[in-house]
Formats: structure tokens, C-alpha cells, sequence
């Protein structure tokens, strides 16, 4: 089954509940709540895939959030990034609030489709 915009406020809910239970300060949760919010719509709606997953890792001293699906297709972030383009203002926004936050925002191949990473500072 192909997700839709119908399974966001799941992942969310669940990255929420993840984030507390280590006592991820709320800066940080707010930055990375609009992330995963951000790239699961961006690979609902332009992935055009039948599976994503969002996972998150902790680490003593950073957070890792990865978004995966089934679409080679990489999104452009990071400086190259065409902030006139019709589309992707919202991904150029994450990248950044994660900037901002001293983390870094990326996307690479993986298997026969791609991962966009997104890696901040851990501040609990």
C-alpha cells in the first residue's frame, strides 16, 4: 500500500514520543518535529513510492533522523539547493533550522532508493 499525507501525523506522534523519552529539550524537539514532518510529506507526495520509513537514532552527543523510501530521486539541500524553484522552499527552510541548530541536512543513495539524513546536536 502506497503511504499518503494520512500516515504524517502518525510518524510525528511516534518521533514526538521518542524525543521525550530521552528528554530531548524542546528546541530541539521543535526542529526535528518539523523535519520529519517535512520529509515524509516531501516523500509522500514526490517519492512516489510504495514504502518509506522514518527512523531515528540517538547518539550520545547528536540525534540522527533519517527518512528513506523506494525513490532514487535526490532532493536538492545544502547550498546548491534552487530556492526559486516552483518547489522544495520547504526542504530549504529545514535546511536551515538545522543549520541553525549546528546540525547538517543530506541526501545519498541507498539501494534502489535514497535516504535524506538530517543530524543535530543532542541537548537534553
Amino acid at each position: 500500500m502506497r503511504p499518503t499525507v494520512a500516515c504524517v501525523p502518525g510518524v510525528r506522534a511516534r518521533v514526538r514520543a521518542a524525543l521525550r523519552r530521552q528528554g530531548v529539550s524542546v528546541d530541539v524537539e521543535d526542529v526535528l518535529l518539523l523535519t520529519v514532518t517535512e520529509l515524509v510529506s516531501n516523500a509522500v507526495r514526490h517519492a512516489a513510492t510504495d514504502w518509506l520509513c522514518a527512523a531515528i537514532t540517538f547518539g550520545r552527543e547528536w540525534i540522527q533522523l533519517d527518512v528513506s523510501d523506494g525513490d532514487p530521486s535526490l532532493p536538492g539541500v545544502g547550498p546548491g539547493a534552487d530556492v526559486e524553484a516552483e518547489g522544495g522552499r520547504g526542504l530549504f527552510i529545514v535546511d536551515l533550522l538545522v543549520a541553525e541548530a549546528c546540525g547538517v541536512l543530506n541526501a545519498f543513495p541507498c539501494g534502489a532508493g535514497k535516504v535524506v539524513r538530517v543530524r543535530i546536536p543532542a541537548v537534553r
